[in-house]
């Protein structure tokens, strides 16, 4: 290699070679430089100035922010660099709640961590006094701003990896905050749950809500019956935080674990896997045949329901009506469990274990909940778990493996593969050939659906059927390819859609790690667990086939639709957020129009303008019968009527016009005029 393709990086010669950025080459170099803020899958930043180096020439310099050019010569262990380095940590130290004995991150936490490897002891600079509220209203997740350092990792996750952007800088100056919009709860705000904010949070500002209390009271009631189920991911990261290398699979001494800390039963969700792959495959292959609705989004990712119902209402008939595994399991539980365990349905208590914090989320939704009973209890992620072994003091790494219960506890490898991006794809694949073909599949692996790109298009043939398969994980990938369908720019069957990058092992639950290898290590821990399996496709789950013989009836059946589907709606970005129009003072009546995104491009902002100028240049008083009630009505713009594909939607006091003309709100205004003036005419008189 010349020396003019070379940087001299502390006096060794290190080769460009396509890096992105000098922080890239020097690490190429073995050289760890501390970072808050730089992610390789997201944009530059610079905030956290902890990688900076003193460039010939240049001076001191981020290196995230600088590209390698021929001839550089980079000096990053300096004794000015050293002090800078620490001096910025220090601003940071000084700027966050240190309540590190207490904290969620206390054993994983950037900012301990490079205290200690940047040797600050101390801590010069006066402590900022910020005392901000601490949001815990979601199901999902804890905000912490006085924890936060201001890296804007959280910002850039949510706007680039997931193109929700529910979070973004607040105020200006020492005021500067992270959090919602309009200084709301995560809980009324557009974000879908997804965890990936914690995924990259350095220090404990964002962390999974904890229900780890709530699952050991349970435990110790001896009223209570608890079960539990282990999703596909949570085996292959668990035991990163008992020292085992990612992608590890830990299965046994998980079910051991539980076991010894009090449930009664553990089952294994791959088990409702297998169960989903009946009921989508044969929904995928009924709706190829007769074209209708395609095409068809899995819909077993809570994180992209609840993206669709925000962004894409008009999409949501092509969503699978299958509930996601955790709730299968969850329904099917409630119906076999207290006659095979001769308990109570009120005393059960169903316990999923998840590498995902959207399934908090998802278990609350009221259509989960039925006669007061949840499907599914209470939902600990990988890392609360975790937590949980820590606590009762057993040693993980020694517990003698033990299997899972039946029948609830059997699966194949198809069911497995629902941990990682292509996995539902293929397990739906591995059925679907089978049933139209009526050919046996000899080799299980589709190894078209097993890549971390970001979106994959599979064609293929299946009898005489010409299949256009798509595949995406992360929300902005979904985005896009949902533009796509919509303008008529691509064609699918069928499309897989994961809101984590590489799927479920990279869920927001899971231990947080910043090994950029650490998604491959966990997938293909996935992959090798499918392989170990002697069954391989659900259609050979003898347990799965005994509950259609003895409860569910026929494959997308009445009874299974009953317990096996549901159905999503329309969903409102922002709650409870109203903009005044007129400011009318106690106003009789009160107009309410949507000008969310769908209402908005359905014509509402129009509607909103003729209304307005209507109230304000006509005289009510001819209407209502009297003089003196010219402010009345009072107009107002608001974010939604959960109606999106109705639109434009608006309320007159309490009745909701859909698909609402000026002409029809006119109508009904004047009716409600009328009505209010009657009833005031009564009281004059």
């Amino acid at each position: 290699m010349e020396t003019r393709e070379m940087v001299n990086i502390d006096g060794i010669m290190v080769p460009i070679e396509g890096e992105r950025n000098l922080l890239e080459l020097i690490r190429k170099a073995d050289i760890e430089l501390p970072t808050f803020c730089y992610h390789s899958h997201l944009s530059t930043f610079g905030a956290c100035r902890l990688c900076i180096c003193e460039i010939e020439g240049m001076g001191m310099q981020t290196t995230c922010t600088i590209k390698p050019a021929p001839g550089m010569v980079v000096r990053t262990n300096t004794n000015e660099v050293r002090q800078i380095r620490k001096v910025n940590l220090e601003l940071l130290l000084a700027n966050h709640d240190i309540s590190c004995p207490s904290c969620a991150r206390s054993n994983n936490c950037k900012l301990q961590d490079l205290a200690r490897r940047l040797g600050v002891t101390k801590v010069r600079f006066k402590k900022t006094v910020k005392e901000a509220p601490i949001d815990n209203h979601s199901w999902s997740l804890i905000h912490d701003p006085n924890k936060c350092v201001l890296c804007g990792d959280c910002v850039r996750v949510c706007k680039e990896m997931q193109s929700v952007g529910a979070i973004d800088f607040v105020n200006r100056g020492a005021r500067t905050i992270v959090g919602p919009a309009f200084s709301k709860s995560l809980k009324d705000v557009e974000c879908v749950y997804c965890g990936q904010c914690v995924s990259v949070c350095p220090v404990g500002a964002l962390v999974p809500k904890p229900e780890t209390e709530e699952v050991w009271k349970a435990i110790h009631n001896p009223e209570k019956y608890v079960v539990a189920q282990l999703a596909p991911a949570v085996r292959v990261a668990l035991g990163e935080g008992f020292g085992m290398e990612p992608g590890a699979v830990s299965t046994g001494q998980i079910v051991a674990a539980l076991k010894r800390m009090g449930f009664d039963q553990v089952y294994d969700t791959s088990f409702a896997a297998d169960l989903t792959v009946f009921e989508e495959a044969t929904e995928f292959i009924q709706r190829k045949l007769n074209n209708e609705r395609l095409p068809q989004f899995t819909s077993c990712c809570p994180s992209w329901v609840k993206f669709a119902e925000q962004y894409y209402p008009e999409l949501l008939p092509n969503l699978s009506s299958c509930k996601s595994p955790q709730q299968m399991f969850g329904s099917v539980a409630r119906e076999v469990l207290p006659k095979l365990l001769n308990i109570k349905p009120e005393n059960l208590v169903v316990v999923s274990i998840m590498p995902c914090t959207a399934k908090k989320f998802e278990a609350k939704r009221e259509e989960f909940i039925h006669d007061g009973l949840a499907d599914v209890d209470h939902v600990l992620t990988t890392e609360g778990l975790g937590r949980m072994i820590h606590e009762t003091g057993l040693n993980f790494a020694k517990l003698k493996p033990e299997s899972f219960d039946q029948p609830l506890g059997f699966k194949t490898g198809a069911g497995v593969l629902f941990g990682g991006t292509g996995g539902v794809t293929e397990a739906v694949l591995r059925f679907a050939y089978e049933k139209i073909t009526g050919e046996t599949l000899i080799e299980s692996e589709i190894k078209q659906t097993r890549s971390l790109e970001g979106i994959r298009t599979l064609e293929m043939k299946l009898g005489s059927l010409d299949l256009r398969l798509g595949i995406a994980h992360t929300l902005s990938n979904a985005r896009l390819i949902c533009d796509r369908v919509l303008a008529g720019k691509e064609q699918y069957d069928l499309i897989e859609v994961m809101a984590c990058p590489g799927g479920c092992i990279a869920g927001g639950g899971q231990p947080v790690s910043f090994d950029p290898d650490v998604r491959q290590k966990r997938i293909q821990g996935i992959y090798n667990v499918d392989k170990q399996m002697q069954l391989r496709k659900s259609q050979d789950n003898p347990y799965v086939k005994e509950l259609y013989a003895t409860t569910l009836g026929e494959i997308g059946g009445h009874k299974a639709h009953e317990l096996l589907h549901t159905h999503y709606g329309g969903r409102k970005r922002i709650t409870d957020q109203v903009i005044n129009i007129r400011n009318t003072n106690e106003p009789q009546i009160e107009v309410y129009v949507c000008v969310g995104t769908n209402c908005y491009m359905r014509g509402a902002q129009d509607l909103l303008k003729k209304l307005s100028k209507y109230v304000t240049e006509n005289k009510l008083s001819d209407i209502v019968g009297f003089e003196g009630q010219e402010d009345m009505v009072d107009v107002k713009a608001t974010f939604c009527f959960e109606r999106c594909e109705r639109g434009p939607v608006m309320r007159v006091n309490g009745t909701i016009l859909e698909h609402a003309t000026f002409e029809k709100a006119k109508a009904l205004l004047d009716s409600e005029i009328q009505r209010i003036g009657a009833q005031m005419n009564k009281v004059k008189v």
